[in-house]
């Protein structure tokens, strides 16, 4: 497993009814996409939860060819095309579970990353944040939740999509205009390794 996330800031006074029509015209378009296993289109406005209007769609791929193949296919041009080059980030997929609300269509997200300390054993932080996910999973009304890690700046990742507003969890909340997960069930179910 993948995850993948670009984020897109926008002015304070953009029109987020745009980035809502963009998503109900064209987020079906990944819904049988070949290698994800979920993306989640995010969003956030500014003054609800957010310092700042942001289009943020969060990735988990079940396979690096689906991920390649967006990268370098239409759907990804088009954000660039219309929004510039985004720096996309992506961590290696360390777990994945499903919650207690996993039938449920999800209305809110969040996203909380953390860095590992210099002086923490690699092997000894992951083991916490598997933990923490175990946690999150559990929580009434998460739908399913993600852990990764970027090797490179030693950051770990949390994601989790909620039934409803999120408890109050650390992080950036986001709302969910819209997931498409045509192979979700090949993410696996919990630790990646």
């Amino acid at each position: 497993m993948h995850a993948m996330q670009y984020e897109i800031t926008l002015p304070a006074d953009y029109d987020m009814g745009i980035i809502r029509n963009r998503v109900a015209t064209k987020g079906h378009l990944l819904d049988a996409f070949p290698g994800l296993g979920i993306k989640a289109f995010l969003m956030r406005e500014r003054g609800e939860d957010s310092p700042v209007n942001q289009y943020a769609p969060f990735y988990l791929w079940s396979k690096p060819e689906g991920m390649n193949a967006f990268l370098w296919g239409p759907g990804f041009q088009g954000i660039v095309q219309d929004f510039g080059r985004p720096q996309v980030q992506h961590w290696a997929g360390l777990s994945y579970q499903e919650g207690p609300s996993s039938a449920a269509l999800p209305r809110r997200a969040t996203r909380r990353r953390t860095a590992v300390a210099a002086s923490a054993a690699p092997a000894d932080a992951v083991e916490a944040a598997l933990q923490e996910s175990h946690r999150l999973a559990r929580t009434p009304g998460a739908v399913a939740t993600a852990l990764a890690v970027d090797p490179r700046h030693w950051e770990l990742l949390h994601f989790t999509l909620w039934e409803q507003p999120a408890p109050d969890e650390p992080g950036e909340h986001y709302e969910v205009l819209h997931l498409s997960r045509p192979e979700r069930g090949d993410l696996g179910d919990g630790r990646q390794w």
